[in-house]
């Protein structure tokens, strides 16, 4: 009984407990997410930039001193990839497979690049491309297939409608877990999608007619933001009935200090760490903003993967929020305290 009463003892059963666990984990937090996203987004360096190399007669290849000057510029971060013919060159930077094409013109070469499918990276090579053929004395020309609309001019905006979906998405999924904890576990989905599906709209009205930035497959993107929206919404339910009061900490960890530096949203995947290239596409924020990106710049070519990953965690989290759901303040009788 008597270390019942201690100091320690009572300080754990305080109101400072709690409160001096949320100052340790509020620094914490803090330093993380600024590390994180000044890792990823501090000094964009090219890993490995994919460029088809198409010959515009038999046998012929752009010059060799340019591809080996472009390799030294960039610390040998080009793949190239040996295409036949511009069409399959053309076809593959609609895919997004590579990020620019180099062919022979005349004496010269011409390097087409696709702002559209990464605006930092498009950059870079357009750079790196003036710079060398100044430096080994062949003339180069730079084409842009794809440019970004006029009101995004830097690509960043399909990012910014993604981290909105995203934050706001678990954060009404926090203020249902504060404000309506009676609901019952069916009805705490059913309004997860009911705010997912309103808030997506928003989302895309406002940035497509209000604001005019981008023109927006409105169905599509309406569709996309909201699925990112439910499904962030899930994911802070299902951290909730697993983790409690203490759930915003590994949603907070998986969405915004891992999830959305990794999306290539900001800056294009091939100038990522290559861990967070990688990991970042199986991730709700990156899928979310590839499948709204090649929506908006791609749409003959949309890509299943995305939906898969955004569906995939929905559906996990789902079910292991319906498992658990006993744990929720509304799945039993007898319990009504808030658990964000």
């Amino acid at each position: 009984m008597a270390d019942d009463d201690s100091p320690w003892a009572r300080f754990k059963r305080s109101p400072c407990f709690p409160a001096a666990v949320i100052v340790l984990i509020i620094s914490a937090g803090a330093g993380l997410f600024a590390g994180s996203y000044t890792y990823a987004f501090a000094n964009p360096t090219p890993r490995q930039i994919p460029v088809a190399v198409v010959s515009a007669h038999r046998g012929e290849v752009p010059p060799r001193r340019f591809v080996a000057g472009m390799e030294k510029a960039l610390n040998a971060s080009l793949r190239l990839h040996r295409e036949p013919g511009y069409g399959r060159a053309r076809w593959a930077a609609e895919e997004q497979r590579i990020f620019g094409i180099l062919r022979t013109r005349g004496r010269g070469v011409e390097l087409d690049l696709s702002s559209a499918a990464g605006a930092s990276v498009a950059q870079v090579l357009a750079s790196a491309g003036t710079k060398v053929g100044r430096a080994v004395g062949v003339p180069v020309a730079v084409r842009d297939l794809n440019p970004l609309q006029p009101g995004d001019p830097r690509g960043l905006a399909v990012f910014y409608i993604s981290l909105a979906a995203v934050i706001m998405g678990f954060l009404g999924a926090v203020q249902l877990s504060v404000n309506a904890a009676g609901l019952t576990p069916a009805g705490r989905i059913a309004f997860t999608l009911a705010y997912a599906l309103l808030g997506g709209f928003v989302i895309a009205a406002i940035v497509d007619w209000g604001l005019g930035a981008l023109d927006l497959p409105f169905a599509g993107s309406w569709a996309i933001l909201a699925l990112t929206m439910f499904t962030s919404g899930m994911v802070f339910s299902m951290f909730n009935v697993l983790f409690g009061r203490w759930a915003l900490i590994p949603t907070w960890g998986l969405m915004v200090l891992l999830g959305n530096p990794s999306s290539g949203g900001a800056v294009s995947w091939p100038l990522l760490p290559s861990l967070l290239g990688t990991v970042g596409r199986w991730l709700p924020p990156g899928a979310s903003v590839n499948a709204q990106h090649t929506a908006v710049y791609f749409g003959e070519h949309q890509h299943a993967f995305p939906f898969l990953v955004l569906a995939g965690w929905s559906l996990v989290s789902t079910v292991v929020f319906w498992i658990w759901r006993h744990r929720h303040p509304g799945g039993r009788p007898g319990t009504a305290t808030p658990s964000a």
